[in-house]
């Protein structure tokens, strides 16, 4: 089976963006059913706690094990709700299953392994539940959707991502950088996969959760994974990026969900006016960065012909610095400038190389 076979219903059949919510960990049955009283189920569907939880460091609180699976069969049958939690490995996954949890979900560390994806994916074989994977820690998308063919190919029909964010050497006011860019490219080469966005892990901050989980919606996704607490600042694991189901609620009921387009002559007539700016701009700017590029071969030339290395690192860091600090006066964004900087002096260096190879 490939990935445009899948099983959309899963999805379909809620009439509202799906909301899975629930404890970073599970700490006690006491915690656990407190969290389940309090959430809101016109707002929130599903029940989510992680039970096994790999951290980057030992010592840490690292879940309560097979234990939580009690907890949330429990809450599944008082609260006719069903419930979630993440598989890191083969036997974790086959526990899920005899504890008939519904929703399993791969986390990002995870994912960057193939052969524990494998594992996964061969233990789950043709099971009817729900198979969810978060992106892989780093930004790479072939690892993603690697993954999920993985899972395919095992003939899970019932799948969905979970975008959670990338890790990123750069600072920023985000946990992880969203790179949302990856996550719509995913969305538009595979549209009847569900999309599930986790501001929780993006953010790292409860008072961020509202921003992220509203940009989220606006870009259509079908959903979102929030991490709920009954006292987020007593929580064992995450206790900075975790809200109450109340304050969740308050999110979700201020949210605006976008609709998927406008069919009015007026809405038509603006979007085509400023596609048409956009693509004459677009145009402009190919033409500039071509002769920026032409620049940089006579560059090479030069540095060829007196015998001088390619990569000036002072220049470089002068440059980037520069061409950021004027790029956010004009209203561009320090991370975008980054990107599109890299871009283009990896593409000038290559060019510069060639040369000397001639």
């Amino acid at each position: 089976m490939n990935l445009q076979d899948l099983d959309q219903n899963w999805i379909e059949q809620f009439d509202k963006p799906l909301v899975i919510a629930g404890p970073c960990s599970a700490e006690s049955e006491k915690q656990m059913m407190e969290i389940a009283e309090r959430m809101d189920r016109n707002y929130m569907q599903v029940f989510r706690a992680g039970i096994w939880k790999p951290r980057t460091k030992p010592g840490s609180f690292e879940g309560v094990g097979a234990i939580g699976l009690n907890w949330l069969r429990k809450i599944k049958e008082e609260f006719k709700m069903p419930v979630a939690t993440e598989v890191a490995n083969a036997s974790h996954a086959k526990l899920a299953l005899e504890f008939d949890i519904d929703y399993l979900w791969i986390g990002a560390r995870s994912t960057v392994n193939p052969f524990t994806i494998q594992e996964i994916a061969e233990s789950l074989r043709d099971t009817d539940k729900i198979v969810l994977v978060k992106n892989p820690v780093n930004p790479d998308l072939d690892l993603w959707i690697g993954a999920l063919e993985r899972l395919a190919a095992q003939g899970i029909k019932k799948i969905g991502v979970i975008h959670r964010g990338f890790s990123s050497h750069n600072k920023s006011k985000y946990r992880n950088n969203p790179q949302w860019q990856i996550a719509l490219e995913l969305k538009d080469r595979f549209p009847n996969i569900p999309i599930i966005g986790d501001p929780s892990h993006i953010t790292g901050r409860r008072d961020l959760i509202a921003e992220v989980a509203q940009q989220a919606f606006n870009l259509e996704y079908n959903g979102l994974m929030v991490e709920v607490h009954n006292n987020p600042d007593e929580a064992w694991s995450d206790a900075k990026q975790q809200i109450t189901p109340e304050a969740l609620k308050d999110i979700l009921v201020d949210i605006t969900l976008r609709k998927k387009n406008d069919s009015s002559d007026a809405f038509s007539t603006k979007l085509n006016r400023f596609r048409g700016e956009i693509d004459e701009l677009d145009n402009q700017l190919l033409g500039l960065l071509a002769a920026r590029m032409e620049v940089a071969k006579k560059i090479g030339t030069l540095k060829k012909e007196h015998n001088v290395a390619i990569f000036q690192p002072d220049r470089w860091n002068v440059l980037k610095k520069l061409a950021i600090r004027n790029g956010e006066r004009m209203g561009l964004s320090e991370d975008f400038l980054e990107h599109l900087l890299v871009s283009i002096h990896k593409e000038s260096v290559e060019l510069q190389n060639k040369i000397m190879e001639e």
